[in-house]
């Protein structure tokens, strides 16, 4: 397939794989060397992963930002090295927490909150990244960071274990926040640990799970050069004002130099008369200043 296949790509992850080994799989079907990904998704994760195929790469910095929504499995009653079923397990002696018990806990961890990353995450410490440190027996010094769980509900409750109760969780946050810190806060608030037991990725900002594709789904139509009847179009997802140039005036831009429009100020998604999408441009103080240009 040719280098100039451009586009996004809705992929959803099943268990196993991770972000990466996904995005390598497009890269060597596709034949297109530049592929990344909106957000990592743990290997044990399922769900919506963003992939951005070609000249799309060049916008995924304006999804990093998106917010989240996610399905999630929290498990009581032991603590886990990793906050995740992957972890060591060690039970804890404790009284198990009762479905009103867990739903009251609930409220602190809602709305802005502040939240330690995982041990066992890629947030760097001194130049290294944690799960380097935890790896190596060493506890990482992690600071608190400001995240925004706008919705965190229990959906179910199955107790049919008593004394290791499952809630199922909907969750809606936004960038940067680790579920995994939400289930173990849970369970150290309630003072009977828990870890994440399952999780999957709904939406990833304006792409969600209705419209992803599973992993055969996606092998078959690039490996049989169908490609197009997968990939968004490339801006799809921004929601940033359009603005149509003539021909002059694309040519103009192409070139770095700024354009005298009267228009609102802001990020723009500079289009052809053919609807293409050019460039990415900051408007503002009656001109158009090109910010990533996608040739004529």
């Amino acid at each position: 397939m040719a280098e100039s296949l451009d586009g996004v790509l809705v992929v959803a992850k099943e268990p196993g794989p991770t972000s990466h080994d996904i995005v390598a799989l497009v890269r060597r079907l596709t034949g297109v060397k530049r592929v990344g990904h909106g957000g990592t998704l743990d290997p044990f994760a399922a769900g919506v992963l963003p992939v951005f195929v070609g000249h799309a790469t060049r916008l995924v910095e304006y999804h990093m930002g998106d917010g989240k929504e996610y399905t999630a499995l929290v498990c009581f009653g032991a603590r886990s090295t990793t906050d995740d079923l992957e972890g060591e397990l060690t039970p804890v002696v404790a009284p198990t927490p009762t479905r009103d018990q867990v739903e009251a806990a609930l409220v602190a961890l809602t709305g802005e909150i502040e939240q330690v990353p995982p041990d066992y995450s890629a947030v760097r410490v001194a130049g290294r990244k944690a799960y380097e440190l935890a790896r190596h027996g060493e506890k990482p010094e992690l600071r608190a960071r400001r995240v925004v769980v706008s919705r965190l509900e229990m959906t179910n409750w199955d107790d049919s274990d008593a004394t290791r109760p499952v809630a199922r969780l909907e969750i809606v946050c936004s960038a940067g926040t680790y579920v995994r810190s939400i289930a173990r806060d849970l369970g150290e608030g309630l003072g009977c640990g828990a870890y994440l037991g399952a999780l999957t990725r709904t939406a990833s900002g304006p792409f969600r799970i209705e419209q992803a594709h599973r992993i055969d789904e996606v092998r078959d139509a690039l490996s049989n050069g169908r490609a197009d009847d997968l990939l968004l179009p490339m801006d799809a997802g921004l929601e940033f004002p359009q603005l149509t140039l003539n021909a002059a005036e694309v040519s103009h831009l192409a070139r770095g130099q700024q354009l005298r429009r009267a228009t609102d100020q802001g990020l723009v998604r500079v289009l052809d008369e053919s609807g293409r999408l050019v460039a990415i441009a900051r408007a503002g103080n009656g001109v158009v200043q090109p910010e990533k240009v996608f040739g004529q």
